[in-house]
């Protein structure tokens, strides 16, 4: 069994402590930011560094567990939003703007898994792009639910250079929070969206339901 498959076998037999251990790295990561040390999160655990690499495999593993944690509470927060009911304007402003509240509220985990742990590790980097082509399928599956004579392809062309152009806006916008208030940064995206889209489909149709 590899070590990866072994620390596989652990998690199952005690996810409780494997759950354990990826909130001491959460707790860790918030108070240090991105630079926070492997050593610092065995440490917070109360244990050594081979004992924490032995739950994960390696660092490797434990960068793919906080991805997928992490992820998966970003993706369920924004996804019931965006195929929920109201408005096309009122479910694009909710979905921006739970997306953006999230990413500010672990603002040190986003930077650790977006930009440290993606750009050391391909296997973190492709879980990161998983999430995000996810949110892209979702959202083109939305428009063409709601739109019978959608054009899938374009559907799916959109999906993706929206979820790409609002996590480049936050990432901005991050950087600037200080100064420019979240609203101002949802409205502009929703701008940008609703108005965008409609001009850009060959039919008159409607991208979203209103």
């Amino acid at each position: 069994m590899t070590a990866t498959g072994a620390a596989r076998a652990g998690s199952r037999r005690d996810p409780d402590r494997r759950r354990a251990l990826l909130e001491a790295a959460d707790r860790v990561i918030q108070r240090e930011g991105p630079e926070a040390s492997m050593a610092a999160i065995a440490a917070e655990a109360r244990i050594s560094k081979p004992i924490l690499y032995r739950h994960f495999g390696d660092k490797s593993g434990l960068y793919q567990a906080l991805a997928e944690r992490h992820t998966r509470r970003l993706v369920e927060g924004i996804r019931a939003e965006f195929s929920g009911a109201g408005s096309a304007r009122a479910r694009v402003r909710a979905t921006i703007d739970t997306y953006l509240a999230l990413i500010s509220a672990d603002l040190n985990l986003y930077r650790f898994l977006m930009h440290r742990a993606s750009a050391e590790d391909a296997a973190t980097h492709s879980v990161m792009s998983t999430m995000s082509r996810g949110v892209s399928r979702e959202l083109a599956e939305v428009m063409i639910a709601e739109n019978e004579r959608a054009d899938r392809t374009r559907a799916f062309v959109w999906g993706h250079a929206v979820v790409g152009m609002v996590q480049s806006a936050g990432d901005w916008w991050l950087d600037h929070a200080g100064e420019v208030p979240r609203e101002a940064v949802v409205d502009a995206l929703a701008d940008l969206i609703l108005a965008g889209l409609p001009a850009a489909s060959p039919d008159p149709v409607e991208v979203f339901r209103e």
